[in-house]
């Protein structure tokens, strides 16, 4: 079984700055993309920024320039700092992890898994 652990959200001030954290515990052979989605309240689910299995990095629109994402395949890990965060940057964060089971035999024999989410609230 698989689990994806989230740390780091919380309450700030606009301009402020959190880092949030998920790791990935279990049995299984790889994890190939690992990202970070949103959904604020009454909104629909986005993303916010993903490591590719290519280290290539995404970003959402709404974060270029303040969210820097990055990844410690040897922790399992993806971390997502968030700079000069403003109140629509509110929402609850969840880690996704595409994770390949002992067996798999080829690029597309994964699972999308998710974190149970973490609140993020930016408010003067």
């Amino acid at each position: 079984q698989v689990q994806l652990v989230e740390s780091g959200g919380g309450s700030v001030q606009p301009g402020e700055s959190l880092t949030l954290s998920c790791v990935a515990g279990g049995n299984f052979l790889n994890i190939g993309q690992m990202g970070w989605y949103r959904q604020g309240s009454g909104k629909q689910l986005e993303l916010v920024a993903a490591v590719l299995p290519s280290d290539e990095l995404l970003y959402g629109d709404a974060v270029k320039g303040r969210f820097t994402v990055s990844r410690d395949k040897t922790k399992n890990s993806i971390y997502l700092q968030m700079n000069s965060l403003k109140p629509e940057d509110t929402a609850v964060y969840y880690c996704s992890a595409n994770v390949f089971p002992w067996g798999a035999s080829d690029s597309t024999s994964f699972t999308t898994h998710w974190g149970q989410g973490t609140q993020v609230t930016v408010s003067s």
